[in-house]
């Protein structure tokens, strides 16, 4: 209890061991630890040097073939935590397209519902699937447009002929 360590740790003097041996109290022992006769052991070395190795080459993908395996492999890297992972990226993303106005509510909604639904392996798929929705949009505005402005025009023609016969009635008829 002098040294503060174990019986293990304490070296004593081997030419040293007559008067080692007279020592009989805590006063003495520690007078010739003073004197370098009992001195205590440096702590053994336990070297981490290896394990950070195996750890580094682990974080490079060594040492992790199906010998290294004990839990499944939902165990290891859950579904649960993948699916919330795809989730909230492809959900990210659709919140960010809606507030920059790239695709408005009911695109916004549909999608939604579809990421929901496990329709989109990753983000490269639903960016597809906005592209094709956005072009198929305008390109059913633009048939509606055009719908529109033939309509305009034949109702043009029609309010024009009904014109023009009026006026015809109106000059037989003087």
């Amino acid at each position: 209890s002098v040294l503060k360590c174990g019986e293990r740790k304490i070296w004593l003097d081997p030419n040293e061991v007559n008067e080692i041996s007279l020592a009989n109290s805590r006063r003495n022992i520690a007078r010739l630890h003073r004197d370098g006769l009992i001195i205590k052991k440096p702590t053994v070395v336990h070297s981490r040097a290896r394990v950070n190795a195996y750890n580094e080459a682990k974080r490079k993908g060594r040492h992790t073939g199906h010998g290294k395996r004990k839990g499944t492999a939902n165990a290891r890297l859950p579904f649960k935590v993948l699916w919330m992972r795809r989730a909230r990226v492809l959900r990210r993303l659709l919140k960010k397209m809606r507030d920059s106005k790239k695709i408005d509510k009911h695109i916004y909604h549909s999608l939604y519902m579809l990421a929901k639904g496990n329709q989109f392996k990753n983000k490269r798929v639903l960016i597809e699937t906005i592209h094709t929705m956005k072009t198929e949009k305008a390109k059913e505005k633009a048939l509606e447009e055009q719908a529109e402005a033939r309509k305009n025009r034949a109702r043009a023609k029609n309010e024009r002929r009904a014109a023009r016969q009026k006026k015809l009635e109106s000059v037989e008829g003087a």
